[in-house]
């Protein structure tokens, strides 16, 4: 198998580049491939023999896993990566990102000399342009985060980029970033060079040979069914590309895997009369949607276009990717931008435009991980154009995942179960592509939206609250309302407000927190995702208290706080469990956490039919009341006395609210601030809201959103799962220890000290050992909320001059008169660098600076828990920053 492989790599290597992977293979070769009997079983199958599918098998094979088979139904590299530009590039928004791409770079840069197999490796650097300042403001915060893991990039001059670059035109520049480490390679020689280590390690490889479907028993992958014969197997790896959608659903049980293909053009063109060098630095002209590197002495451009053309929607398939059709009309734009930028190509024959099909995901971020249905269906697909970056990097943490169980990254925002099946409506995808495509190389600032695939689930009360002047924003599908905008307000002008500075929305959302602090005010909290898990005995009990922290053999109408933990203690999810009865329970988590909860739960829960889980989250509205006055709105409603004596802090218990019976009132808020959590039966949502806003008038009630809420639990240091807490959080690093029972015990006061939960001897182990790192609380000392840029998430953590961690999340405190930022704290040997204990003594001792762009504002660090860091109405200078603590 091994020598056939190599035979290819040499056959398919003999042109220059890409330009004749076009030819068709020998007629013996074809009849070699279809002669070659497939093994009856393996441990793994891989459909997939691009970047994405033999960058898996590589690293499996390292692993120690041998018994592979990877399965091409074309030729190997054929597909996308055959047409891939060659770009790698490290400079990207988000962390996990940055880090694919920083480990692909050395991979592929090792990978020649491993396997003798060129890849066209060349280092380049990369130049990132700015016309704008807002655009400059953007690679600054990149830069900062770049420099702190290690890859090299610094902001230049408009004159440091012609000195680089003496073709291109800098006079319209305000700025750039420079990332001299950044490479250009050949997509399909890579591709093939990791086959190669691959089938070196026993991996075996068949071309032209199409997976039909995978064969699924009792939610678990059995086996494939091919054009030659079935293979019986325990793990699938869907590598398919553009096809990963169809190929998803064609199994016995189907696997949403949310993509689509757009076309994507770009030009070739001769060589220079004096030939670009191998090494000059790739651009990349966001602002005028284009990039541009060298190809053997000439050009390759191409770019993001606003009107992309989304293909393939009725499931099309080609074998092997054919050169679409060439549209100049189409390209016409970017071909403008690039001879603005390099005036002098335009006398330069051009060889050829390039139309190929590229595949983008609702969120412009790539899907990678296992099937919330199917136990060992695992997919790694969805590149958003930056297959060649992420390869090396994404087969690794696939790989990782399927040998120990988890990756050696958090990988949340990539994971296939952010997704539920409400984004794999082919409508939807074929739309929301086409505004992902050009959203690449658009500006993006904080908080900003995505347009289509909107209003697809919503509260019963969106009509009201529109009409009353909310403004949404969509998680998990599901609308909810940011703030509402006032009948004096410019609403045109707020919704074309976009920047890193002081936001449009700034008094808005404050009027709303002081509501919430002073009278009462009304969030829709409908999109948090609800379960109830039931039992016939203690069944529900039992499982419950295996698979969560906290004590949850608690009292009928009591609510508890706690984590649901993976084997090493890290967070799966973070919710509020409330006890209906003896025998049932009500669960309350993120929203996006609705699919990877179901599936969490569903693989750890014993199959038992006195055992029921289910998914309530469409059956209830929920209303959170917030604010001192919150009580004598539902005491007015109720008729019922709702003072902390008769009714205390987490507490849970049907009422009558208005007319409407049922109804589940939570004393919380997940603010800190007083008041209560409403549970609405939906066919009376529209009724109790009505009477809430009616009573309330009185009380001086008004509507509020998720700025407010999100600015009122970040200044009372609440973190929240997705942003601050993840699946390698821990409660003891978060401060959290007080929703962890180690020893939990019965209401017959027997010490259960043989019960277990999952997580627990990590916890153990690390109150032992000692945390490495802390979540703290950072309140800037020396910024101007009026003139300075704001922190928003993502910014390096300073402690002493040296680099400590990242921030989380960050919010402006209406209270404090500050901006409040939470963020881990590491210890990091400055001889080493290796991670070392962080005590709280080490927090405490420590001088911190939040870097913002470049920019470090001082931080005073705070470590949970805090009761208040604040007094009532001090001036902002005068505001005493006291050490207080308990809950």
């Amino acid at each position: 198998m091994f020598h056939r492989l190599l035979s290819v790599v040499r056959r398919q290597r003999t042109g220059r580049g890409w330009q004749n992977w076009s030819s068709g293979r020998s007629g013996a070769s074809a009849a070699e491939a279809h002669s070659v009997a497939l093994p009856a079983q393996a441990q793994v199958v891989i459909c997939g023999g691009g970047i994405m599918g033999t960058s898996v098998a590589y690293h499996l094979s390292k692993m120690g896993w041998k018994d592979i088979v990877l399965l091409e139904q074309g030729r190997l590299a054929a597909g996308s990566t055959r047409f891939c530009a060659g770009i790698l590039s490290t400079a990207r928004h988000l962390s996990i990102e940055q880090k694919m791409a920083d480990y692909s770079n050395k991979l592929y840069q090792q990978l020649e000399q491993e396997t003798g197999i060129q890849t066209g490796y060349i280092r380049t650097g990369s130049i990132f342009l700015a016309q704008t300042q807002d655009r400059l403001i953007s690679l600054k915060r990149i830069n900062s985060r770049l420099n702190v893991i290690g890859i090299p990039s610094e902001i230049i001059s408009p004159k440091k980029v012609a000195e680089l670059h003496p073709l291109l035109n800098v006079h319209d520049l305000v700025g750039a970033m420079h990332v001299p480490e950044d490479a250009v390679v050949s997509s399909a020689d890579v591709a093939l060079a990791l086959a190669s280590a691959a089938s070196q390690n026993g991996v075996q490889i068949y071309d032209r040979t199409s997976v039909l479907h995978v064969m699924v028993k009792k939610g678990q992958v059995t086996g494939v069914e091919t054009d030659k014969g079935q293979i019986e197997c325990q793990y699938f790896v869907n590598c398919a590309g553009q096809w990963a959608y169809e190929l998803g659903l064609s199994n016995e049980e189907p696997v949403s895997i949310p993509l689509h293909a757009c076309e994507h053009f770009y030009l070739l063109t001769r060589p220079l009369e004096t030939p670009l060098q191998s090494n000059t630095p790739t651009i990349v002209d966001a602002d005028g949607r284009i990039y541009i590197r060298n190809w053997q002495g000439g050009i390759l451009s191409g770019g993001f276009e606003k009107n992309p053309k989304p293909i393939f929607t009725e499931g099309k398939n080609q074998l092997e990717i054919q050169n679409l059709q060439e549209d100049w009309d189409h390209f016409e734009p970017l071909l403008s931008s690039l001879l603005r930028r390099m005036p002098e190509l335009d006398t330069l024959e051009i060889m050829k435009l390039v139309n190929c099909p590229e595949t983008f995901t609702p969120d412009m971020r790539c899907i990678l991980g296992e099937s919330p249905l199917v136990q060992g269906y695992f997919v790694l697909a969805g590149m958003n154009s930056a297959g060649i970056s992420f390869g090396g990097g994404a087969g690794r943490y696939l790989a990782e995942w399927m040998v120990h169980g988890y990756p050696s990254e958090n990988i949340w925002e990539l994971d296939l179960k952010r997704f539920g099946a409400l984004q794999s409506s082919r409508t939807f995808l074929r739309h929301r592509v086409m505004e992902v495509m050009p959203l690449l190389y658009d500006l993006k600032v904080p908080r900003w939206d995505f347009q289509t695939g909107r209003q697809l689930r919503t509260s019963p009360l969106y009509d009201r609250l529109d009409a009353q002047g909310a403004r949404w924003m969509e998680k998990h599908g599901f609308e909810r309302p940011k703030y509402f905008v006032p009948p004096d307000k410019d609403l045109l002008a707020l919704e074309q407000s976009k920047t890193f500075y002081k936001p449009d929305w700034f008094d808005i959302v404050e009027s709303e927190v002081k509501c919430c602090k002073e009278a009462v005010c009304v969030i829709d909290m409908s999109s948090f995702t609800k379960f109830e898990i039931t039992s016939t005995g203690d069944q529900a009990l039992e499982v419950l208290q295996y698979l969560f922290s906290n004590d949850l053999d608690v009292p009928v109408g009591h609510i508890v706080h706690t984590g649901m933990l993976n084997e090493g203690g890290g967070y799966e999810n973070d919710c509020s469990i409330a006890r209906l009865s003896k025998r049932s329970f009500f669960m309350i988590s993120p929203t996006d956490q609705q699919v990877h909860c179901w599936a969490w739960l569903k693989k750890h829960m014993p199959e038992d039919s006195n055992l029921l889980l289910e998914d309530v989250t469409w059956k209830y509205t929920a209303l959170n009341l917030i604010g001192p006055r919150a009580v004598d709105v539902l005491s007015e409603l109720s008729y019922a006395p709702m003072t902390p004596d008769h009714f205390p802090s987490l507490f849970c218990k049907e009422m009558s609210v208005g007319y409407a019976n049922g109804i589940r009132v939570m004393s919380m808020t997940h603010t800190g601030e007083p008041g209560f959590m409403l549970y609405i039966p939906i066919e009376y949502a529209l009724h109790v809201y009505n009477e809430v806003m009616s009573v309330g008038q009185k009380y001086g009630i008004r509507n509020a959103g998720y700025y407010a809420l999100r600015s009122l639990r970040i200044e009372k240091f609440f973190a929240f799962w997705g942003q601050d807490l993840n699946t390698l959080t821990t409660p003891l690093e978060c401060g959290r220890e007080s929703r962890v029972k180690l020893e939990k015990k019965s209401s017959e006061e027997i010490f259960y000290m043989g019960m277990d939960f999952m997580g627990r001897d990590a916890l153990l182990q690390q109150k032992q050992n000692g945390v490495y790192k802390r979540l703290t609380m950072f309140i800037l000392d020396d910024h101007d909320t009026d003139l300075d840029l704001w922190p928003w998430w993502g910014e390096p953590i300073y402690r002493n001059g040296q680099y400590a961690g990242k921030t989380t999340s960050s919010a402006y405190s209406y209270t404090l008169e500050r901006h409040v930022c939470l963020g881990f704290v590491h210890n990091f040997s400055e001889d080493t660098g290796e991670e070392q204990v962080v005590t709280a003594d080490f927090i405490n001792r420590g001088e911190y600076e939040i870097d913002i762009a470049g920019h470090r504002f001082q931080a005073k660090a705070k470590l949970y828990p805090v009761t208040s860091l604040f007094t009532h109405k001090r001036r902002k200078d005068d505001v005493e920053l006291s050490d207080l603590h308990g809950k």
